[in-house]
């Protein structure tokens, strides 16, 4: 049942570490139309944060209390380690909420199709918090592309780098067993891959280099995916925590000209500094921080676009009222766990990969 445009979208969320805490939680609550009713975490220390921040919020410590009180929700957020994305999806799904997952949506596409065609089996919303296409820095190179200001590209480089020289001890996101889905590949390459498809459509073609360089590590932690792209753009694709200093988060290259960006959104800064989502500056970069764009002869700065980040919730509220499209489709999502699956395989082997494709019945 579809929730009346004049009661509030009441949500669970799953989950209060880094993901739940500080992108899912105040994006939620400050979107128009939605009550973050439940927080599910057994972390004692999560828990008292999560009810200073959300006092209205029921904090409980198992999956099963949100479960059992399904029909007092109209939405379940899972925020939790990749491993269990596909099992508290599907626990969801079968409670009769629609889900939103993190990404990647699930460890492998296999595992993807199945918990898309679930929803699709109960006519639930399955979608995924692919928030980068909200970037400011992604939606300027997407205008800059669609208006054809650079001309024909034929070049995209896009990155993600820090500086991790020493592994976190213990963090899930380091643990190596391929159900876990941790190492960059999966955490910033699906970001990566995500903004690639969306821009230039589903490459025909993927060669990756997939390392680990820091001693003792279980995961990749040093990635580069190329991606041919049918038209003949070639998309060049790095993320690394061993990176002392950062190139360029976007270098796009045209045949009329060329846009530079370094930085990355502010929004993520804000949110982690206590920020939250509404007025005119959400999102917005000072001066300093805009890209520049050359035609070969002069340069210019090219003001970013404001970051949005609450266009995903807020297109959430309205697929559930309405019964449109989602923000991100759940067949996107297993596209880009596709082509995540053929770099691996380009990868171990030194070859060029042809991404598979194989699609979810009714969808």
């Amino acid at each position: 049942m579809r929730p009346d445009r004049d009661d509030a979208i009441r949500v669970g969320l799953i989950g209060y570490g880094f993901g739940g805490e500080v992108f899912h939680a105040p994006l939620i609550a400050s979107t128009p139309g939605m009550q973050l009713s439940t927080i599910v975490t057994a972390n004692p220390e999560r828990q008292a944060r999560a009810g200073r921040a959300h006092q209205s919020a029921r904090i409980v410590d198992r999956i099963d209390a949100l479960l059992t009180a399904a029909e007092d929700h109209d939405l379940a957020v899972v925020s939790t380690p990749n491993v269990s994305h596909v099992p508290l999806g599907l626990a969801a799904l079968e409670s009769g909420l629609p889900v939103i997952v993190d990404k990647p949506l699930a460890a492998s596409a296999a595992d993807g199709r199945a918990l898309a065609q679930a929803a699709e089996e109960r006519g639930l919303l399955l979608s995924v918090f692919h928030n980068r296409r909200w970037d400011g820095d992604f939606l300027t190179v997407s205008r800059l592309i669609g208006e054809r200001v650079l001309g024909p590209v034929v070049r995209f480089e896009s990155r993600y780098e820090r500086w991790r020289p020493a592994p976190i001890a213990g963090a899930w996101r380091e643990r190596g067993a391929p159900q876990e889905a941790g190492g960059l590949l999966f955490d910033l390459g699906s970001h990566l891959i995500d903004q690639a498809i969306r821009l230039f459509g589903r490459p025909t073609h993927v060669y990756a280099e997939i390392d680990r360089r820091r001693a003792g590590v279980e995961v990749d932690d040093d990635v580069f995916v190329a991606l041919m792209h049918p038209g003949g753009v070639r998309a060049h694709l790095w993320a690394s925590v061993v990176s002392a200093t950062f190139g360029a988060r976007f270098r796009v290259l045209g045949l009329r000209g060329a846009y530079e960006k370094h930085g990355l959104d502010v929004q993520e800064e804000a949110l982690i500094a206590g920020g939250r989502p509404g007025g005119s500056d959400w999102g917005r970069e000072p001066p300093e921080r805009w890209g520049h764009l050359s035609d070969g002869d002069a340069v210019r700065a090219v003001e970013t676009e404001p970051g949005a980040y609450p266009r995903f919730y807020e297109g959430i509220a309205e697929a559930l009222r309405s019964g449109t499209a989602p923000p991100v489709d759940v067949r996107e999502a297993i596209e880009v766990l596709e082509v995540l699956e053929a770099a691996s395989v380009s990868a171990s082997t030194g070859t060029i990969v042809t991404p598979e494709r194989e699609g979810v019945s009714e969808l």
